[in-house]
């Protein structure tokens, strides 16, 4: 892009529309009817609470929705904290006549599922897209910065999206998320068709669709979860353990995350050290003068509990698939790595792009003999029956 056009989407991304209620909702959404493509994202306060939750939503469209132009693109920041309910933009986001364009779509999706219970029904992925046509660096900052010369602030990456006012500075990082995606939509649909990989992509993006934070894998914090028990001596297990059952717990009360109360590392030293009063405990490093008034005394209560307490269980760890299948299985499933690994570096993309293991591991064990029943697995789609099939089938039917 040149520096003309550089300077017209900087000039048309100068003023967002902030909407913050009801009213202001409703009016935007009804400028939205006849728009089929709208670019999505989101900020989280997860940096600090211990239940984050979505507290911005970015929104731009084009400016004339009859003559897209990349250059006249219109943003709006959407502020769930302030709004009573999002019922509308739900229903626009699930139209499948509309277009969400989104970054990294996944985490997005969840979130948003999670918050708000929104479906969507058609969604292109820029990052997705991006690792389609075998780019190197699919973070939206090096995109933006390769494709229009955008540097980001990346200092606002960790900033407290949940306080309020926003500051000019994070209305400017957080309105160039989505103030970009038409352009990069258009620069990628185009290098997706020279490349003869859209029809690739369109079918990836189908299965974004499908997505559901409910089926999503269990996330739930656990004392086993903290990496650093993993790795400290068995005698300093139950103390760490009865440790992090206290930062646990004052985190939920104050709402803030558990690393912002003490940090692992304390927790080990402190476990390590098994302080017995006030003046033992501040001989430890990684304690604040600020923790030590406000923590001290229940630290040493958390140590003195620990001391008392069993050692915590050690998780039993499930298997993995690949490791209950039968040898005649493990021996396609390895076969099939060989082989995506190979198709893989001749593609120049990642091997999951061509299947990740699961779905490697459903042809193993279904050793399908046809493209009927590749198709019957359902991350298969007909893109990929079609152009991986015949190999497929040769090799986990020993025809290969």
């Amino acid at each position: 892009m040149n520096n003309g056009q550089e300077t017209e989407l900087n000039r048309a991304a100068a003023n967002p529309g902030l909407i913050y209620t009801q009213s202001m909702l409703a009016r935007t959404l009804a400028t939205f009817q006849g728009h089929r493509i709208i670019a999505l994202d989101t900020e989280s306060d997860s940096l600090f609470s211990y239940y984050p939750k979505v507290c911005l939503i970015q929104l731009s469209v084009y400016a004339d929705p009859e003559n897209p132009d990349p250059m006249a693109v219109v943003d709006y920041l959407l502020d769930p904290l302030r709004l009573d309910h999002l019922d509308g933009l739900g229903e626009l986001l699930a139209d499948p006549d509309v277009e969400v364009i989104i970054h990294a779509a996944e985490n997005d999706v969840y979130i948003l599922q999670r918050d708000f219970h929104f479906t969507f029904s058609h969604i292109f992925d820029t990052q997705l897209a991006a690792r389609i046509l075998g780019w190197k660096q699919v973070g939206l900052a090096r995109i933006l910065e390769r494709e229009f010369g955008l540097v980001s602030n990346k200092r606002m990456q960790r900033t407290n999206w949940g306080k309020r006012p926003l500051t000019p500075q994070q209305i400017a990082y957080a309105q160039m998320d989505t103030h970009y995606l038409p352009a990069l939509r258009e620069i990628q649909i185009k290098r997706l068709q020279e490349m003869g990989r859209w029809e690739e992509a369109q079918e990836a993006f189908s299965m974004l669709t499908r997505l559901d934070y409910h089926a999503r894998p269990n996330n739930e914090r656990t004392f086993w979860s903290m990496k650093a028990a993993r790795s400290v001596p068995k005698e300093d297990l139950s103390v760490l353990a009865a440790l992090w059952t206290w930062r646990e717990e004052e985190a939920k009360h104050q709402d803030r995350p558990p690393f912002k109360i003490v940090r692992d590392e304390a927790l080990v030293r402190i476990a390590a050290e098994r302080p017995v009063d006030q003046s033992a405990l501040a001989r430890i490093a990684g304690l604040s003068d600020y923790q030590l008034r406000r923590y001290g005394k229940a630290i040493i209560a958390a140590v003195e509990q620990g001391q008392n307490d069993p050692p915590p269980t050690p998780p039993k760890h499930a298997p993995r698939p690949e490791q209950l299948a039968d040898r005649p299985t493990l021996a396609r499933y390895d076969a099939l790595r060989r082989w995506r690994s190979r198709t893989a570096r001749q593609r120049r993309v990642s091997t999951d792009i061509v299947f990740n293991n699961a779905t490697l591991l459903a042809i193993a064990q279904r050793q399908p003999h046809s493209l009927d029943e590749l198709l019957e697995i359902p991350e298969i789609g007909p893109w990929k029956a079609a152009t991986y099939g015949p190999d497929i089938l040769a090799l986990v039917n020993g025809n290969r």
